[in-house]
């Protein structure tokens, strides 16, 4: 079974920047609950997880997607810190790494192993997509409205919805992963 080291090791580097404490215990808890939940066995299991059944993935896990996630919408809010002279909004950075390795925390009971070497939704999945199923999980966990916004609103469901910065943060980052697989998928990709 995953314990609370697995999670702690997956996503060391993120964890470290979240200074709360209690939010990142949070954090890794809800990660081994749905591991759990969603029958996830072993890290090995969850780099064998693609992070979305709507295109080929290409390989790229679940845990890399959302790291990659993590880190893209960590260096977009650092970039605007930086660039900006003054900033019009700020930025909750606790809230903003713990958003982005929550956001996709659905997943871990939409996909479930067909038991052929592949993956599909599970009964879970079909009844609410990941942004639904990962809200309600944050919420019976505790999480303060505002990440359970970012894992509600980062999707299409967020669309023309109230949003925290984070949400819009991870949102861009989030697409920016998915979108040139659908792209690529689809001969829109422009590669020279």
């Amino acid at each position: 079974m995953i314990e609370t080291k697995d999670i702690e090791s997956l996503f060391s580097e993120q964890l470290e920047r979240i200074e709360n404490q209690g939010l990142r215990s949070k954090v890794v808890q809800l990660w081994v609950d749905l591991c759990h939940q969603g029958g996830w066995r072993s890290v090995e299991e969850l780099f064998g997880m693609p992070f979305t059944l709507l295109t080929d993935t290409k390989g790229i896990s679940f845990v890399e997607h959302t790291i990659a996630v993590t880190e893209g919408a960590y260096a977009l809010a650092r970039a605007m810190e930086k660039a900006y002279r003054k900033m019009p909004h700020p930025i909750n950075y606790d809230r903003l790494i713990a958003g982005g390795l929550l956001h996709d925390i659905g997943k871990l009971v939409e996909i479930e192993s067909d038991g052929q070497g592949g993956f599909r939704k599970s009964l879970y999945g079909r009844c609410a997509r990941h942004p639904v199923s990962g809200a309600i999980e944050a919420g019976r966990a505790g999480f303060d409205l505002e990440i359970i916004n970012i894992i509600a609103c980062h999707a299409k469901e967020g669309e023309n919805r109230p949003q925290v910065i984070e949400t819009v943060l991870i949102h861009q980052a989030d697409f920016a992963t998915f979108n040139p697989l659908t792209m690529l998928e689809k001969g829109l990709l422009i590669q020279s």
